[in-house]
């Protein structure tokens, strides 16, 4: 729990605050129980107070982008859920060919604004269901592109609230890794370089890209997007149908029938069963094609 007193200093900040707030309703998986609290912040200076306010007062906190890659405990979660907006949406054309975007934009928004500026190279991110902050946190990519292809800096705040700026090779970027992973480090805003090409072009591209996900994935029920990372040989999916897996249930969660590398939520799953089929999947790859599997999405909240 969190003490009025935290709570009485936070409103004095430029931020919205929700108590006991349902994160199922923050999530793509529609899973997820109470945080004790839940704040919407607007600039980078009201961050900073907030993240200081929380160290000063032994309050943990969790950034939240679109909830796109995480499954929240059904037990909720401690201590403050932070959301980035205002600021953290904006995207401008800083100068020719290059875009800067804020962490808490979503990726279809900055795809859209490259594609009205006549600039190419994020189509690939068209489509997947996530933010900036998150996209640049995990090296997001799809259909052959990465988040490291485009963007080459990046500015951040420290766990002492200090804004620093990481560029190029710095970033780290690997697969579904990069700089920030496993860090305290908060994603503000991050500058892509593009290349001129023609709305037409772009607009093509992007369809063709949305079409593949439709047929192939299943983009219209709750998920979390690939649950498993690519292991060193063969895909995810097709290890676990291989196993047979491909409609498999386990309470209320379900590899997807459509794309076996997707559990889906369509009949009220909790974390739990989300966990327990996470688990099953794993033991029978791996006692039939003698393969670990390493999970992509992030568990947050109470154990």
């Amino acid at each position: 729990m969190i003490e009025k007193e935290f709570i009485d200093i936070l409103s004095k900040e430029n931020v919205d605050i929700k108590l006991d707030e349902e994160m199922k309703s923050h999530t793509s998986f529609r899973i997820g129980g109470k945080a004790d609290c839940f704040c919407s912040v607007k600039d980078v200076g009201s961050l900073r107070n907030v993240i200081m306010l929380c160290r000063e007062k032994n309050v943990p906190y969790f950034i939240l982008g679109l909830g796109s890659n995480i499954l929240v405990s059904d037990k909720g979660i401690d201590g403050l859920v932070i959301k980035l907006e205002g600021e953290f949406n904006e995207i401008t054309l800083a100068e020719d060919n290059i875009v800067r975007c804020g962490a808490g934009s979503t990726l279809a928004r900055l795809c859209n604004f490259a594609r009205n500026m006549s600039l190419g190279g994020l189509e690939f991110a068209w489509g997947i269901p996530g933010s900036v902050g998150g996209a640049i946190y995990m090296n997001a990519g799809a259909y052959d592109g990465e988040i490291k292809d485009v963007a080459f800096s990046v500015d951040y705040m420290d766990k002492d609230g200090s804004i620093k700026r990481v560029r190029d090779a710095e970033l780290d970027f690997g697969y579904r890794h990069s700089f920030f992973t496993d860090t305290d480090n908060i994603i503000l805003r991050a500058s892509f370089r593009l290349i001129p090409r023609s709305q037409d072009t772009i607009t093509e591209k992007m369809q063709e890209l949305m079409d593949r996900r439709k047929t192939k994935q299943p983009i219209n029920h709750p998920s979390a997007g690939s649950v498993f990372k690519r292991p060193e040989t063969g895909y995810a999916a097709a290890l676990i149908e291989e196993c047979g897996l491909k409609g498999y249930e386990y309470g209320g969660a379900q590899v997807s029938p459509k794309h076996a590398g997707f559990i889906v939520n369509d009949n009220g799953a909790s974390a739990q069963d989300v966990l327990g089929l996470i688990d099953h999947i794993k033991k029978e790859v791996k006692e039939k094609k003698n393969v670990e599997l390493c999970c992509e999405v992030r568990f947050i909240g109470r154990v």
